[in-house]
């Protein structure tokens, strides 16, 4: 018997057509059978189960549509056709190919794993079926994404390749084209400020000059809604209340690469402020609140003064338990007086308490150690302050690379909240591990290893052994921040030091030294803390050379001299220091600052009698909201000298206490110690006569006084992505030094021999200065830094020094 065609349906990705014919001369028919054909993926029960007939149905033109709708609907089939062989239902259907590959072409603006995320929302994935509308709908979304940043030439083709067994290889094949530029910007309607102040406001630019790497002239839909209300601030800010942008119209030029911008504008008049009145929840805080207000009668309506005034009255609102305030400045207008009164209404809502606070993401460190940061305590209000002191804290830890913090509401009550403080761990411990090679300096090397989250405790254990061509020490610190609860620590060290200076670039001689020293820890309060110390250390110093700027410290020791030429000494000393810090990280903060301050003296009856202070401060200021910009500027302070008379002479700076400058932490650029005065040695023999002869060498001496200055720009990490932005930092920089001595003889007839390294090495203006660029990169071995620096200023004897690389610490 010859099938009746019952209906055909063409189903495409863009369209569906759906025709229908009678069964027969009835208006239906008895379905005894269903046969399905074509199925390849899709299992015979499956299809059964998406149609709306059965067996023993009764099956017209209608149930014909709603089959065909049913299977097109289960996403199966991309062609449908039924039919009719007797009273045997007969269904044909061509399966919607499976997706085998996906692919991208093309695309630079946007990754491949922001696409991968696009596909998996719209259902388009490997091993499922292709959905050619939806395929469609993903062409027209990325082209419009193109069109929103101004790259109106930019086209989107997925194109499908067919496969055996009835599967397709998915590719997508971008044509980004340029962005168009802005040609032109202009307003319509601005009398009271001119085209070019508006515009100073916008970061869409004209003509943008090649240097000005931080503006941008290509159009981008999202920035000029930006700039818009940028302007509208602008306005606010000058009593526009009224202002308002009415129209917006942009223009492209024909070849598409082109944008004119035109921006309606209705200036309105200037208002000034009559009075200022607060309504609602007050919470007997009105008077203080009337005190946060930055204006008084008379004065421009400012609308960033309002917005301030808003959140400062949450601020308060939030100190005092009152978590979910809504703050409203509803204007009153006088047309007439050109004045505006603000009723500020205040809702407070309930008081929240906390009930838990909960740490995720601390895999290795104790909760405990979190928990003793927080100054916002279980069972009390909820206090905003509070809660950012905790952030702030665990931040300056330097333990994690983020830290983060919600407040979750107690399900079924209205008033309790829980604190959740999010962290990322940052690699708390460290080998250190250093290579650097320099013109004269050759290679060097050092190793160890720190660990300051200790187990997971917050305590500081750091085992060292350093061995180089100069030194080989071993030293054991322990540092305990909350000996006791009140967050008094208590630190320790014990270390052994073998110093061979020749091998430094400094002057001869040998150090075999050996001590330790106990430290108090007392916090001030959160940003300010002091500490106490006590220290002793036995030197044994041989191979002394007698170079001119220690001959007079050698005579005030001559009775601590051994019949073997060399300097032994037991020195005792004390030692306080003052630290501030208010970073906003430990890790690779962008804004605050650190400051230290320290005082050490050797205490009266230790062998040589000399004290040292020195003043250490970093401060990082955002250039750009995002902190992606910022600058650093760092700056050093010290200076030591003897005090008091031995054996009627005259106590000096013991010269192995002397500031250094060159190398990676002091002045990039330079080797190691080698920047700063050099020895000078007197000759009493030969043509030299009795008068003697002073010849200055090339060996570094140090001075007892030093001034380091140094100035960041830090810029983002180029190519670095997203998830490695916050473990990398990236920076230009400027370092000067001085190192200078201010017990020196200087000679206006300069030196015998060696001129050419003879200069007034009392004299501070006498400095050096480099530049250059720097890597940082906190890997899972430690801190890794990267640098080249040029010098700009330097002097004869000073040993350069282009490249360094050290791991363990960062700079």
């Amino acid at each position: 018997m010859a099938m009746k065609k019952l209906a055909l349906a063409t189903l495409l990705a863009s369209s569906v057509s759906v025709t229908s014919v009678a069964a027969s001369e009835t208006d239906g028919f008895v379905v005894e059978d269903i046969k399905i054909e074509g199925l390849q993926r899709v299992a015979l029960g499956a299809a059964l189960l998406n149609m709306p007939v059965r067996i023993g149905d009764s099956v017209d033109g209608q149930n014909v549509a709603e089959i065909i709708r049913a299977l097109y609907a289960s996403g199966n089939f991309e062609d449908v056709k039924v039919l009719r062989d007797g009273d045997v239902l007969v269904v044909q259907v061509k399966e919607r190919p499976t997706v085998a590959s996906i692919s991208f072409s093309g695309n630079k603006a946007i990754k491949d794993e922001q696409l991968q995320q696009n596909l998996d929302a719209s259902g388009v994935r490997i091993g499922e079926a292709l959905d050619r509308t939806a395929l469609a709908n993903i062409e027209k979304g990325l082209e419009d994404f193109y069109y929103s940043v101004g790259k109106y030439n930019a086209t989107v083709q997925a194109v499908v390749t067919p496969l055996p067994r009835n599967r397709s290889d998915l590719k997508f094949v971008f044509t980004e084209g340029v962005s168009a530029k802005i040609k032109q910007i202009n307003f319509i309607g601005n009398e009271v400020f001119s085209d070019a102040e508006l515009l100073s406001r916008f970061n869409l630019n004209v003509d943008v000059a090649w240097w000005n790497f931080l503006a941008d002239d290509k159009y981008q839909k999202q920035v000029l809604a930006g700039d818009i209300e940028a302007l509208r601030s602008y306005y606010l800010d000058r009593g526009y209340l009224k202002f308002q942008v009415d129209t917006t119209q942009v223009a492209i030029s024909p070849d598409k690469k082109g944008v004119y911008i035109t921006l309606g504008i209705d200036e309105g008049e200037a208002y000034s402020i009559d009075e200022v009145k607060f309504r609602g929840e007050l919470i007997g805080k009105e008077q203080e609140f009337k005190d946060l207000a930055p204006f008084t009668s008379g004065d421009v309506y400012n609308g960033s003064a309002v917005t301030r005034l808003e959140e400062d009255i949450k601020r308060v609102l939030g100190e005092a338990g009152y978590a979910y305030p809504q703050v409203n400045t509803i204007p009153e207008f006088d047309d007439e007086n050109k004045q505006v009164s603000l009723v500020i209404n205040v809702e407070a809502g309930n008081r929240i308490y906390v009930r838990d606070i909960r740490f995720t993401g601390n895999n290795s460190t104790k909760d405990e150690v979190l928990r003793r940061e927080m100054r916002q305590m279980e069972g009390s209000w909820l206090n905003s302050k509070a809660i950012e002191t905790g952030k702030g804290r665990l931040n300056r830890l330097g333990y994690f690379e983020t830290v983060d913090v919600q407040t979750q509401r107690v399900p079924g009550s209205d008033d309790q909240v829980d604190l959740v403080y999010s962290v990322k761990e940052a690699n708390s411990g460290s080998i250190n591990f250093g290579v650097g090679y320099g013109t004269e300096s050759g290679v060097s090397f050092q190793v160890g290893l720190q660990q300051d989250n200790f187990a997971g405790s917050g305590n500081r254990v750091g085992i060292n052994a350093m061995m180089n061509d100069y030194q080989k020490n071993v030293s054991l610190d322990y540092r305990d921040p909350y000996w006791t609860i009140d967050g008094v620590s208590l630190g320790g060290r014990i270390f052994y030091n073998e110093f061979e200076a020749s091998e430094a670039g400094i002057v001869d001689y040998t150090n075999e030294s050996y001590g330790t020293s106990l430290t108090w820890g007392f916090p001030f309060d959160e940003l300010n803390r002091f500490e106490f110390g006590v220290g002793y250390t036995h030197n044994k110093i041989g191979n002394l050379s007698p170079y001119l700027q220690v001959e007079q410290f050698l005579r005030s020791q001559a009775s601590n001299i051994d019949s073997d030429g060399s300097l032994n000494t037991n020195d005792f000393d004390v030692n306080v220091s003052w630290t501030r810090n208010n970073l906003n990280r430990g890790i690779f903060p962008t804004a605050g600052n650190h400051q230290r301050a320290f005082v050490k003296a050797t205490v009266p009856g230790s062998d040589v009698q000399y004290f040292k202070a020195q003043y250490d401060v970093r401060q990082y200021f955002p250039i750009t909201a995002k902190h992606e910009f910022a600058l650093l500027m760092r700056g050093r302070l010290g200076y030591g000298n003897g005090y008091g008379q031995t054996d009627g002479q005259d106590n000096l700076y013991p010269f192995y206490e002397n500031y250094y400058a060159g190398g990676f932490t002091t002045l990039r650029g330079f080797g190691s110690n080698s920047a700063g005065p050099k020895a000078v040695y007197r000759i009493n023999e030969g043509s030299c006569g009795n008068n003697g002869c002073d010849t200055a060498t090339d060996d570094s001496v140090g001075g007892n006084a030093i001034a380091l200055a140094s100035l960041e720009l830090i810029v983002p990490t180029p190519f670095a992505s997203d998830e490695v932005r916050s473990q990398i930092r990236t920076s230009v920089f400027l370092d000067a030094a001085s190192v200078w001595d201010t017990e020196f003889d200087y000679r206006d007839n300069g030196a015998d021999y060696g001129g050419q390294y003879y200069y007034d090495y009392s004299d501070p203006s006498n400095y050096r200065a480099s530049y250059g660029a720097a890597l940082q990169w906190m890997s899972p071995m430690g801190p890794l830094v990267f640098s080249l620096a040029k010098p700009i200023k330097k002097y004869e004897g000073d040993d350069e020094e282009f490249f360094t690389f050290t791991i363990g610490r960062t700079f």
